[in-house]
């Protein structure tokens, strides 16, 4: 039977598992060459077990726009990428170099000059800039240009190379009809419209030794209405076999719907698989395919049934990069979850280095390791047991210190549990299961129901007092919000919503509640002062993007740039344009915000000098915020 960690080979490139790390996007230095803390990012997924590591997207020329990410296209180039694929080599990974002619059309970093792209369609970002299709001989030079790349990822010890033809990004352009108008050779027939990429395989394979793999990633369905469907995709897998390719990565999806691309909390497990099958069953080539694999036993049963030949995973190996290592050696129960929140996708698309909620060190391997313990008995106090404190426990205890942490509930997890209720968010779950079981297994000692009050503070003596006591709901001025239940109590299962339901406000917590409640409801609206739902919970796109569809799709109605300014046992009445609006109701849920939870910080400071106020306690923020500040106060103390 086929398993997680046979060995296999692709073309001359052998490989100890079937787990590869699905390319992503990585900074780099002003170059364009890797940054050192991208290598020592690569190398440490390596170290986690991957078999084969690919790298993101690198730009073969900048000539028709500014560098997104990294770039291979002068020799100056080697030196880091050749660091970087040693590094890896010595876990026994491969590294596959992922090569690009460029995103076209979704370029995001230069909102003034229009993009090239196949042919005069709007930009992406910036939907008043119409782009410039490329003449035939930009489209040559930038095939030689692949070539050459290719050769420079021979010189820095390559294993294999990728094409990045897929996700609606320059090649994937070319490809699709609505961007494609083109009337010369690249247009037209799928066969010409795929002529830019199979002449890019062709200068691959000219300037790289026989028998070196190449890999093409490419999307054989979009799911967008009226854009690719499986049928063409099938016609594409066919003629990339027939030039020869060594294997397929079957992506879907495109910015139009990020997240049939690129996984949100939102998606379901294995979300690609029906295309992935789909693709398998048409092509003898290894096909290899990633989307929310991130569950073990979804990972294995995608390859002993024969439906992937590799399992691609991306976010998860940020969120924790021996996934590969744990998974082998039966440690499921170990494995730090991904929780589907696209930080890193933001950080990136936001001009910084890639993050990960909950994961600190990801990208900052070094600068961010803790202190090995040298036997310094130092002691901490953690007030609160939700995601910041947890984490504060955890890294206490790693670095060998005495931790107690207080939690006036009855379980850990804190705000985690409200953000995990509704059943498509089950992931926050998860993370809570994982974070509480190292605090066991770590021996953190845990006190519920101990709430922490000036007077249980006073005989307090410790070298630090980490404050992780979060936040609580926000109560608007709103006469008659007695009469609303507060949408943490529906979360958490406490209490049940009625059949036609009106919610105020439409954050993450009120739009996640009224996606969760419509199923079950007649109707359900959320009432939202701003001018749109969701307008100041910052995700990024994908995650944005989904949460919207669901609620089209559920039926929920939204009424934006309305003011509440009643609320009775059966009704809630609004402002909006002038006019005054009264919805019958059975359930009023408020979900108008939080507030932080910071009344103990000079209780604290009156017993300890070293207090640190970290997560929702400061302000309501994010995951990432809580989990960082956590690891980061006892990561810092000396």
């Amino acid at each position: 039977m086929r398993t997680l960690f046979d060995r296999t080979s692709i073309g001359s490139m052998r490989l100890k598992n079937r787990i590869y790390m699905a390319p992503m996007g990585t900074t780099g230095e002003a170059d364009g060459s890797y940054c050192s803390e991208g290598i020592d990012y690569f190398e440490e997924r390596a170290k986690g077990g991957a078999g084969l590591i690919i790298t993101g997207a690198n730009v073969v020329s900048t000539k028709y726009e500014p560098r997104p990410c990294t770039e291979l296209s002068d020799f100056h180039h080697v030196e880091r990428l050749n660091m970087l694929i040693d590094r890896c080599h010595h876990y026994g990974a491969k590294v596959c170099v992922q090569l690009s002619p460029g995103l076209g059309r979704q370029q995001f970093t230069d909102p003034f000059t229009p993009p090239y792209s196949a042919g005069a369609v709007g930009a992406f970002w910036f939907p008043d800039l119409v782009c410039k299709p490329f003449e035939v001989e930009d489209i040559k030079y930038l095939v030689e240009r692949i070539g050459y790349s290719a050769s420079l990822a021979v010189n820095a010890g390559a294993d294999s190379v990728m094409l990045h033809a897929y996700g609606g990004y320059l090649l994937d352009q070319f490809h699709s009809v609505q961007w494609n108008n083109r009337t010369d050779e690249y247009g037209g027939s799928l066969e010409n419209r795929m002529r830019f990429t199979l002449e890019c395989i062709e200068a691959m394979r000219r300037n790289i030794p026989a028998g070196m793999p190449i890999l093409v990633k490419f999307t054989p369905h979009q799911r967008v209405e009226g854009f690719r469907t499986i049928e063409e995709g099938i016609e594409m897998a066919k003629i990339l076999e027939a030039a020869g390719v060594d294997a397929l990565l079957v992506d879907t999806g495109c910015y139009e719907e990020w997240f049939q691309a690129i996984s949100t909390i939102y998606s379901d497990d294995a979300h690609k698989q029906d295309v992935q099958r789909a693709i398998k069953e048409v092509v003898g080539v290894p096909i290899l395919g990633d989307g929310k694999y991130d569950k073990p036993d979804v990972a294995k049963r995608a390859v002993e049934e024969g439906i992937l030949d590799y399992v691609g995973l991306a976010h998860q190996l940020l969120a924790d990069p021996y996934w590969p290592k744990k998974v082998q050696r039966g440690q499921d129960e170990d494995i730090r979850p991904c929780i589907g929140c696209n930080e890193c996708l933001l950080a990136g698309f936001s001009g910084k280095h890639y993050y990960c909620a909950v994961n600190p060190q990801c990208y900052a391997e070094k600068a961010y390791a803790l202190p090995a313990p040298d036997g310094t008995k130092r002691s901490v106090l953690v007030i609160g047991g939700g995601p910041g404190g947890m984490e504060a426990a955890i890294t206490a205890r790693q670095r060998g210190f005495d931790v107690e942490l207080w939690e006036r509930s009855d379980r850990l997890g804190g705000t985690l549990w409200p953000a995990g209720g509704p059943d498509f968010k089950s992931d926050i779950i998860r993370l809570i299961d994982a974070m509480a079981l190292q605090c066991e297994k770590l021996g953190v000692v845990v006190r519920l129901g101990k709430e922490a009050t000036p007077e249980a503070l006073a005989d307090v003596r410790v070298d630090k007092i980490v404050l992780a006591t979060g936040s609580t709901p926000a109560v608007p001025p709103i006469p008659g919000i007695e009469n609303a239940i507060p949408a943490v109590d529906y979360l958490t299962h406490k209490v049940e919503a009625g059949r036609n339901v009106v919610i105020i406000g439409g954050g993450l917590a009120g739009t996640e509640s009224a996606c969760d409640i419509a199923p079950k409801a007649e109707s359900v609206t959320i009432v939202e002062m701003l001018p749109d739902i969701l307008l100041a919970s910052a995700e990024c796109l994908n995650n944005d993007q989904h949460l919207r569809k669901m609620v089209a799709q559920r039926g929920v109605r939204v009424v934006a740039g309305a003011r509440v300014t009643a609320v009775t046992a059966d009704s809630l009445t609004y402002e909006k344009d002038g006019e005054t609006v009264t919805l019958a109701c059975d359930c009023v849920l408020n979900a108008a915000g939080f507030k932080a939870s910071d009344q103990l910080e000079d209780a604290c400071l009156a017993v300890c000098e070293e207090v640190a106020v970290v997560g929702d306690a400061t302000a309501p923020r994010k995951i990432l915020d809580a989990i960082h500040e956590g690891y980061h106060a006892v990561r810092v103390m000396e």
